[in-house]
């Protein structure tokens, strides 16, 4: 079981899919056991192989993604629920799926006049707006702030930092406001709100 899911690991990191030899190499074992691990993924759908006989993910874990993402939501909403508070901000948690970011929990503030209705299960590009970018920070071993101006919506301010130290979650945590915000205010707090989703989904 170790070595099916670290090879299920291995493909998911892999964007344009792996060879069998490639698996092979990474994983320390003979092309046969990859085929021997392979085989029972693939009829649960977890790995597929294309046209090229490369192995890449399955329809299977998205399936399984959407069954735990009422859980990450729910681990998250507490920390959200501070952060919208503080920052007088709709807060929100981002996770990636297909290559998008997808909001996957989102809290409102409770005192301010105005604030941005943002839909949970919104999509957008990870290389636009606040949240993908800290996500994309994130992969590259950042964890400081990611600020963005009208990427998404025009007249939007966001800031957002990445969810780290989750093992298979990639994810940030952000604001989102109709007036610059200050990073070096909501920083610490968006930082602080990630730290403890992280604590709370560990």
């Amino acid at each position: 079981m170790d070595r099916g899911l670290r090879l299920l690991h291995l493909v998911a990191d892999a964007p344009g899919g792996l060879t069998v030899t490639e698996a092979a190499n990474r994983l320390g074992i003979g092309r046969a056991a990859v085929y021997r691990l392979a085989g029972p993924l693939t009829g649960h759908g977890m790995l597929r192989r294309d046209e090229a006989g490369r192995l890449r993910l399955g329809a299977g874990v998205l399936h399984l993604a959407r069954r735990a993402q009422p859980l990450l939501a729910e681990g998250a909403l507490p920390a959200l629920r501070r952060l919208a508070e503080q920052a007088g901000a709709t807060a929100h948690l981002t996770v990636v799926e297909g290559g998008e970011g997808v909001a996957l929990a989102v809290v409102e503030p409770t005192w301010t006049s105005y604030h941005v209705a943002y839909r949970t299960g919104a999509r957008h590009p990870l290389d636009r707006g606040a949240a993908g970018r800290a996500i994309l920070a994130g992969r590259a071993g950042s964890a400081d702030p990611v600020s963005s101006s009208g990427e998404l919506q025009a007249g939007a301010y966001g800031v957002a930092a990445p969810v780290l130290g989750v093992p298979g979650l990639e994810a940030s945590v952000g604001v989102v406001a109709l007036a610059p915000l200050d990073v070096e205010t909501v920083g610490p707090q968006i930082r602080a709100a990630a730290a403890a989703i992280a604590a709370a989904l560990g």
